[in-house]
């Protein structure tokens, strides 16, 4: 089972921000300031707890002047090498977070979360700014839009992603999207892949609560270059996923007519928990049609209420009179973000957000 990700904050990462902080200002007391931030409930705490614990430590082992203490955690960030697990880290732009709100500290914290984020990204930081001074930090994150360094300019986009997993919700950019996109113009062709990412995954946060200003955003962006149009269709991933026309159609999916499906079929009517589900099936194509196949799987909740998850299988063009088979399976073996009940599932194919064709299957409780 792979570690859990809270576990990289641990006595040896600690002990060695501890050292660090102590070479730049010895009179902080390295083995107290471990030993309070290990104090249970630590093996209870989940990861966010853990960060927010490990910055308020900081707090009471740091000097009492804010400015003294972020400018003492800036140069140890600086020391850290590239290669560092920044999660072990967090804590540093957390302390920021915490302590460095009032108005008359906002530049020294700006510039340390700038100093922090290459090692320990300050997107979850910069929330508590937003929300406090909407206007003000959106304008700092324009600034960092320019940036030399991608660590910083992922920042602007990704700080203020509505959907951030383990941020905190935006609802402020669910209700008035233009501030958010106003920082994803100023990147839609930005070199870094790891910024490109970032900016597709913000569009398709807000594509959740307005997709007409994300499709108008996206037939506007779509064939200015290879870049912006990467972005643009991973950043309309959920829109393809739940079948919008406009967004298969800007990607030249919209035909439904032209595709054949045969032999949809399961191996087995049953399988066990932790098994796989195997399924095949053949596509025809009446003429030349670019095709996205996808399945869904409405799952038993233990409610009895059904979920549906889809998943991608291919995109594609072929040609006239082309067929093609596909085998797949589907694993139900427990996940950390899923777990399967017994029940009658089903899976169905979908070919350019058309639901074709659909098969129930028994999911049996695993013999011991």
């Amino acid at each position: 089972m792979p570690e859990l990700m809270k576990n990289k904050i641990n006595e040896q990462s600690l002990y060695e921000l501890a050292t660090r902080i102590n070479q730049i200002d010895p009179s902080f007391a390295v083995r107290a300031f471990v030993s309070d931030g290990l104090r249970e409930p630590w093996e209870t705490l989940p990861l966010k707890a853990r960060i927010r614990k490990i910055a308020l430590t900081l707090g009471q082992s740091l000097p009492q002047d804010y400015r003294r203490a972020v400018s003492i955690l800036s140069q140890v960030a600086a020391g850290y090498p590239p290669t560092v697990n920044g999660l072990s880290l967090l804590c540093l732009p957390d302390f920021v977070e915490v302590f460095g709100q009032k108005e008359a500290d906002w530049d020294i914290s700006m510039a340390a979360l700038e100093q922090m984020t290459p090692i320990a990204t300050g997107e979850f930081a910069v929330r508590a700014f937003i929300l406090n001074d909407e206007p003000r930090m959106m304008r700092q994150m324009e600034r960092w839009t320019q940036h030399p360094s991608e660590h910083v300019r992922l920042l602007a986009s990704e700080g203020c992603r509505p959907l951030l997993p383990w941020g905190q919700v935006l609802n402020c950019f669910r209700q008035d999207t233009l501030p958010a996109l106003k920082i994803l113009e100023l990147l839609k062709a930005d070199p870094a892949p790891y910024v490109q990412k970032s900016v597709a995954n913000n569009l398709n946060d807000l594509s959740k609560t307005h997709p007409e200003l994300v499709l108008q955003t996206a037939y506007r962006w779509y064939g200015e270059n290879e870049i912006t149009n990467w972005i643009v269709k991973h950043g309309c991933r959920t829109l393809l996923k739940t079948g919008n026309a406009q967004a298969l159609a800007l990607f030249g999916l919209a035909d439904q007519e032209s595709v054949k499906v045969a032999d949809f079929r399961l191996s087995s009517a049953s399988i066990q928990l932790g098994e796989d589900l195997n399924f095949s099936f053949q596509i025809e194509a009446h003429k030349a049609v670019k095709v996205r196949l996808e399945y869904a799987i409405d799952y038993v909740r233990a409610s009895g209420k059904r979920s549906r998850k889809i998943f991608k299988i291919s995109e594609l063009t072929i040609k006239e009179k082309e067929k093609r088979t596909y085998a797949r399976k589907h694993s139900f073996a427990d996940t950390s973000v899923r777990k399967h009940v017994p029940g009658r599932h089903s899976i169905t194919l979908i070919v350019n957000g058309a639901k074709l064709k659909t098969l129930d299957f028994e999911v049996m409780a695993a013999v011991m």
